[in-house]
């Protein structure tokens, strides 16, 4: 099991046209999901910013499986040895991972599968890692299973499932230290994150466009 976590930006004025080209190709989606090579896939929209949260059985596929010649109306991300339209975003919290497809499959029905975005404070980002590295490899408590939050820049984001499943990972921890604090809380993590223009701090839902699972869809 590989769990995948991608970012693509629509074009400024294609943001109509963007989402239609998505849907047009969620064909290539069910395909593989009837094949056995996806556990779930799911879309999200955060202004023009398009998120997608995978799950492959055997092999890490890249977007462009499914969505791919999407360049006249995605963002072209430099960086590489050439532009790319999708950036891999890097997983840096979950709870759990999965051991194998019977220890990840779902054993009850999922009522909602949500994205949701942040911005961390440019500077506490190293922070941020550090403590949830420490809390994720000392098992330090539990959470939501599926729960993982990713990184591009400054931007995180998000992916949760309700209701929420809290199990003892499975996998065993990699670190044998104790340096997560007792108390979440003093972890200070009102200090890592850039406020919202309303003041919020933390993360908020953004649009789920379409949802794939190995027995059902939501589009």
């Amino acid at each position: 099991m590989i769990r995948c976590i991608y970012r693509a930006q629509l074009k400024e004025g294609h943001e109509e046209e963007g989402l239609e080209l998505f849907r047009q190709r969620l064909n290539a989606v069910r395909r593989d999901m009837a094949d056995g090579l996806l556990m779930t896939l799911t879309g999200h929209r955060w202004k023009r910013s398009v998120f997608l949260y995978y799950e492959c059985l055997n092999e890490a596929f890249h977007p462009d499986r499914w969505f791919a010649g999407m360049e006249q109306v995605l963002e072209a991300w430099p960086g590489a040895d050439k532009p790319r339209s999708w950036i891999q975003m890097i997983d840096v919290f979950h709870f759990n991972a999965p051991e194998s497809p019977e220890h990840w499959r779902r054993k009850a029905p999922v009522e909602r599968r949500v994205g949701r975005v942040a911005h961390l404070l440019p500077e506490m980002m190293a922070s941020y890692i550090y403590y949830h590295y420490q809390l994720q490899e000392e098992h330090a408590f539990f959470g939501p299973k599926y729960e993982i939050i990713a990184m591009h820049e400054n931007l995180l984001f998000g992916y949760q499932e309700f209701p929420a499943v809290v199990e003892e990972p499975v996998l065993p921890r990699k670190l044998n230290t104790k340096g997560t604090p007792a108390t979440w809380t003093d972890s200070r993590m009102d200090l890592h994150f850039q406020a919202w223009e309303d003041g919020h701090l933390y993360f908020k839902p953004v649009e789920t466009l379409f949802a794939f699972y190995e027995t059902e869809e939501q589009v």
